[in-house]
């Protein structure tokens, strides 16, 4: 099979070990350049795996490098907005005006400049392309800690993220049926989880058609669209019809004790990092743009990111500030603005308008589904590569994309409950946005020991993994005082 390049692991697609160069006719070709830095050679993975080298065409986060920066501003709007978002204003409800804007401001930028770690990591090897998280985290921490420390974490957030959008979803149609057939929703009505599979049949469908990571960007333009325009319309609306009567804005008045006011502030800061999202996608993201002699996909994923993120910022803080104003200390704790706008607005909010926010959240949640079970079927299809010594057929593909819908469905139905563990879910994958990136750019960039860089992103890095278990350690508080209804195989 040829001699294993310096640079790549056994068995593992390890670096991006190709630099892709735009000739005079504007096409896009493939150089290898592998890694000679002694500095960065990885040492070689278990003996069971394939001496060889997994093509990086193979795979479906590297198999089209045609992307452009408008294509990247898709994927990050798509991937970084969601339901989650509609939940800020609780935040605001526990901190108050002041240190919930404060709060909302410092972890926006904190994640921001992770992001911006993570891009200038990315081609921070001469001749190298990081184009996975996991690739990341092996060369900054070796073989068997970069996969310690990554390979579940990625995989359970990405997994995990997908059967959450099954979960919201699913219910979300459930919504818009009953809110469109209120007469004829008592014939024949579908349960929940028969909406779910109507969800997952959709997604998987798509997916069939997007065989890499970058012929998604118009489902992603889409998912963009619909993800701004839910947002939007929301604060919008709260904006014109008002405060609720009696609305109080004292976060003393949320909480009963000493103990709750700190339980309900580890809660805040929970709901605020949990809200940024898509970091284990931005490397990948970055993987699908060409690297040229004259400009590297640095530059291209730079104005992707200032773009997406001024949109992201239009969208984040007018619903938490508007959404907050609008019903103070009567915003559901159980529950974002879509449970606010179904139980306390529904008779004051015309059906076209409940619709079409209803519609918004569905696809929403159908394309960002396919950014992040890319990243699934790219793991999947390497392992069966460096099995198989081959790239995946169309049938390959095709059952890996029907098996991952499967199980993320099964576990959608016997975990129903999920959107309640949302923050313990999400805080134990934290330090992938706001901890691990520090410590990946000390640990490959090397700068002087003690010099200011090297203090800011090790402090960061400590405080991003203190950040994910402070917000863990709320989210078992807060269950352990409310309890959980844990509604196995029966989701509502």
């Amino acid at each position: 099979m040829g001699e294993t390049p310096v640079g790549c692991m056994q068995g593992e697609v390890g670096l991006d070990s190709k630099i892709h160069i735009m000739n005079d006719d504007g096409e896009i070709v493939s150089m290898d350049h592998y890694l000679t830095t002694d500095d960065h050679q990885l040492p070689p993975d278990s003996k069971d795996e394939w001496n060889g080298i997994i093509n990086d065409e193979w795979l479906p986060i590297t198999q089209s490098r045609r992307g452009t920066s408008w294509t990247a501003t898709f994927h990050l709007l798509c991937s970084g907005i969601g339901i989650q978002t509609l939940s800020l204003p609780l935040a605001f409800l526990y901190l108050g005006w002041f240190w919930g804007s404060l709060c909302l401001s410092v972890a926006f930028v904190w994640q921001l400049y992770t992001i911006g770690l993570l891009m200038s990591l990315h081609e921070s090897v001469p001749g190298a392309r990081f184009s996975r998280y996991l690739q990341l985290s092996i060369a900054a921490f070796g073989v068997k800690l970069g996969k310690l420390l990554a390979i579940f974490p990625v995989m359970y957030l990405s997994g995990g993220t997908c059967v959450m959008f099954i979960i919201t979803g699913g219910g979300t149609m459930k919504l818009f049926y009953q809110l469109l057939c209120e007469d004829c929703s008592s014939k024949h009505p579908l349960t929940t989880t028969e909406w779910f599979l109507v969800f997952i049949f959709m997604a998987i469908l798509v997916s069939l058609f997007c065989p890499n990571l970058n012929s998604v960007a118009l489902v992603s333009l889409l998912g963009a669209i619909m993800a701004v325009g839910y947002c939007t319309i929301l604060w919008i609306m709260f904006l014109a019809k008002g405060k609720i009567d009696d609305v109080v804005y004292d976060p003393s008045e949320a909480v009963t004790s000493e103990s709750s006011r700190v339980r309900s502030i580890f809660t805040a800061f929970g709901i605020i990092a949990v809200a940024f999202r898509g970091h284990n996608v931005v490397l990948e993201i970055q993987g699908t743009m060409p690297s040229t002699l004259n400009r590297s996909s640095y530059k291209f994923m730079s104005k992707a990111v200032i773009a997406s993120y001024l949109v992201i910022a239009m969208c984040f803080f007018p619903i938490a500030i508007v959404g907050y104003w609008a019903f103070g200390n009567k915003f559901p704790i159980n529950g974002g603005l879509l449970t606010a706008i179904t139980r306390t607005l529904n008779y004051h909010t015309s059906k076209p308008v409940l619709g079409l926010i209803y519609v918004q959240v569905i696809i929403s949640c159908v394309t960002a589904f396919q950014i992040y079970s890319m990243v699934v079927y790219d793991n999947l299809e390497r392992v069966y590569a460096s099995k198989a010594r081959q790239e995946c057929s169309k049938l390959i593909r095709m059952g890996i994309r029907i098996f991952f819908g499967g199980l993320t469905f099964f576990i959608s139905v016997t975990f129903p409950f999920l959107p309640s563990l949302a923050l313990l879910i999400g805080g134990i994958s934290l330090h992938l946005t706001f901890g691990y990136p520090c410590l990946m750019w000390i640990a490959i960039k090397k700068p002087p020991m003690k010099s200011v860089k090297w203090w800011l992103n090790l402090g960061l890095g400590c405080l991003g993994i203190g950040l994910s278990l402070l917000v863990v350690v709320g989210a078992v508080w807060n269950l352990v005082c409310r309890g959980l209804d844990t509604n196995f195989f029966h989701p509502r």
